[in-house]
C-alpha cells in the first residue's frame, strides 16, 4: 500500500473535471476507480454509510469530510477496511482507514483537498469481504495544486508535532472519542514555491497507526489529499484506563510518536 500511494502521489497528472463536468465523465471516472482498485468485485450501496461534507466548500484546501458506518463491530462481524476517494483530484486515493473490534464503530472525521469539484466515494469492506459504497459530491476548487508562499524550512522543522486529547470524559467499557492533531505541511508535489517558482518536492504522511493498551485500533494509510495539518477523529473501545498512543510516518521515513493516559 505505501509504494502504490507513494507512486501515485509523485505523479503530477492535472487530469480533472471542470466545474461544470457532465455527471457522465464523473460516472467515468468512478468507473475507472472501481477497475482499478476492485477487479471483479461487486459493490453494493449502502445507505447505513453516513457522509457528512459541504456541499460547496470557499477553498479546496481544508474541506471537512466525514464518514460514520452502522455496522457491527464483533469479532465475528465488523467493517476492516475503508478507502476514501475523490474521484476527481489528481491523486483520487485519499486514504485507508483500518479498523477493528477494538475501533468500536468505523468512522472517522477529517479534512481533505479537492482540487476541483468532485464527488467523493466510501468503500467499507466487511471481514467477510463484502464490499458496500456511498458518495457525496463537494464543489471546492485548488487543494491540491496552488501556490505555497510559507517559510519551507520553518515548516520542515515543525513537521511531525502532534497534539492528542479525549473527546468528553473518560468511558469505561464503550466508545471513546479521539481527536488527533499533526503538523505537517503535506506537500502535494503539485504546489509551486512562490519564492523559488519551483515546485515543492511531495511530503506527506504516509502511515498512522493508533493503539490502546498495546492493542491496535486503527491504522491508516494516508495520501496528498489530506489537508495540511492533518486531523483526524476516531473511536475506541477502553475497557479500563490505559495509554492511548499514536505513531506517524511520512514519506521521508522520519517517525514520531505521541501517547495519552486516559481514565487514571
Amino acid at each position: 500500500m505505501k509504494n502504490t500511494l507513494q507512486r501515485l502521489c509523485t505523479a503530477c497528472c492535472f487530469a480533472g473535471l471542470a466545474a461544470l463536468a457532465l455527471p457522465a465523465a464523473a460516472q467515468a471516472s468512478w468507473a475507472a476507480l472501481q477497475q482499478s482498485h476492485f477487479p471483479g468485485k461487486t459493490l453494493e450501496a449502502a445507505p447505513f454509510i453516513h457522509l457528512t461534507a459541504p456541499s460547496r466548500a470557499p477553498s479546496g484546501e481544508q474541506v471537512p469530510f466525514a464518514f460514520s458506518i452502522d455496522h457491527p463491530m464483533t469479532a465475528q462481524q465488523y467493517i476492516k477496511s475503508v478507502t476514501l476517494f475523490v474521484d476527481e483530484n489528481p491523486v483520487p486515493l485519499t486514504a485507508v482507514f483500518h479498523f477493528n473490534p477494538q475501533s468500536g464503530k468505523a468512522e472517522i472525521s477529517t479534512r481533505i483537498r479537492f482540487e476541483s469539484d468532485s464527488p467523493v466515494h466510501v468503500v467499507a469492506e466487511t471481514n467477510d469481504g463484502r464490499l458496500y459504497v456511498n458518495t457525496a459530491t463537494v464543489r471546492a476548487s485548488g487543494g491540491c495544486g496552488g501556490p505555497v508562499n510559507g517559510d519551507n524550512p520553518e515548516a520542515l522543522a515543525a513537521a511531525g508535532k502532534m497534539k492528542l486529547a479525549l473527546d468528553g470524559p473518560f468511558k469505561r467499557g464503550s466508545v471513546n472519542q479521539a481527536r488527533l492533531l499533526i503538523k505537517h505541511p503535506m506537500y502535494t508535489g503539485l504546489q509551486r514555491d512562490l519564492r523559488t517558482n519551483g515546485f515543492r518536492p511531495a511530503f506527506f504522511i504516509d502511515k498512522i497507526e493508533v493503539s490502546y493498551n498495546g492493542k491496535p485500533v486503527m491504522t491508516a494509510d494516508t495520501a496528498i489529499g489530506i489537508s495540511e495539518d492533518p486531523f483526524i477523529q476516531f473511536g475506541f473501545v477502553a475497557d479500563q484506563p490505559g495509554s492511548l498512543q499514536v505513531r506517524i510516518r511520512d514519506n521521508a521515513g522520519a517517525t514520531f510518536r505521541q501517547s495519552l493516559e486516559v481514565g487514571g
